[in-house]
């Protein structure tokens, strides 16, 4: 190519990403004009007593909201049964003896925590029975603060799982399950969970918690909100830990090689792998 050819060639790159520039500019633009105009409707709407029904995430079906979440942060903690801890954050399930303790950080939001339930969860369920470790459960809600896909419904769900554990450790493993299996959660940009006759609906596959009304009641009232937070809390509190799912054995984080640098086993292989490996 000439020098004249790739001068000229320069030249139109240069043009080309100038007029794009001015076609993003136009269209940040306007988008800031529809959202004064959309913010200055809205004035003007209370300002002349209309009434303007605002749906909140979470508020269809009887659910939880961004108010109802302030509103649980002043409310008096109440700990589920099974827990331990001075705010009942420890979530421990297996045998008191078992040798080892693998902990699990998760968020209910989460698709590849769903994905990594879905395949391995089965033969995590196997290696408590047979006292190999005990599992530390860390849940947290950091989805919910994603302001891309903000919403409740991590907090919601932490809450109707502290009602399940307040009914049984048993309850608590089967609901965590159902509430990652394919059929029942949700893609991560929707927030399903934070509406509590979804969170209901699944708590029917599990035999505990079938028409159960005090768990019902619980979720209702969201009777574990408070407690919900503290564990979000310690979760956040958490060393080394950067996504989820986050896998430790013996404080020892777990990982492998993947496309996108280091990331927890999340597949059966990679699972059963690595824990052979750290417990022979």
């Amino acid at each position: 190519m000439s020098k004249r050819n790739t001068w000229e060639h320069k030249q139109t790159a240069r043009e080309r990403l100038r007029a794009e520039r001015e076609r993003q500019a136009k269209k940040e633009k306007t988008r800031r004009q529809l959202l004064v105009g959309g913010a200055v409707v809205a004035i003007l709407a209370v300002a002349a007593g209309i009434g303007v029904a605002v749906t909140t995430m979470g508020k269809d079906g009887g659910g939880s909201t961004d108010a109802s979440w302030k509103a649980a942060a002043d409310k008096p903690l109440v700990k589920p049964a099974n827990t331990g801890g001075d705010k009942g954050t420890e979530i421990v399930l297996g045998k008191k003896d078992a040798p080892h303790t693998l902990e699990i950080y998760q968020d209910m939001r989460c698709p590849i925590c769903s994905s990594f339930e879905q395949n391995v969860g089965d033969t995590i369920d196997k290696d408590l029975k047979d006292g190999k470790y005990k599992v530390s459960y860390h849940i947290g809600t950091f989805l919910d603060r994603n302001p891309q896909i903000a919403g409740t419904g991590s907090k919601n769900a932490l809450s109707a799982l502290g009602a399940a554990l307040n009914v049984s450790t048993d309850a608590f493993a089967a609901y965590n399950k159902a509430l990652y299996s394919k059929a029942n959660h949700p893609e991560e940009t929707k927030d399903e969970f934070a509406k509590d006759d979804v969170l209901l609906k699944v708590a029917q596959e599990v035999p505990a918690l079938k028409n159960n009304a005090e768990f019902e009641k619980n979720v209702k009232d969201g009777t574990y909100d408070k407690w919900a937070l503290e564990v979000s809390d310690a979760f956040d509190k958490a060393k080394d830990v950067t996504g989820t799912p986050t896998l430790k054995l013996d404080g020892k984080k777990l990982t492998v090689d993947t496309p996108y640098g280091k990331g927890a086993p999340t597949t059966l292989e990679s699972f059963t792998s690595v824990m052979a490996a750290q417990l022979k």
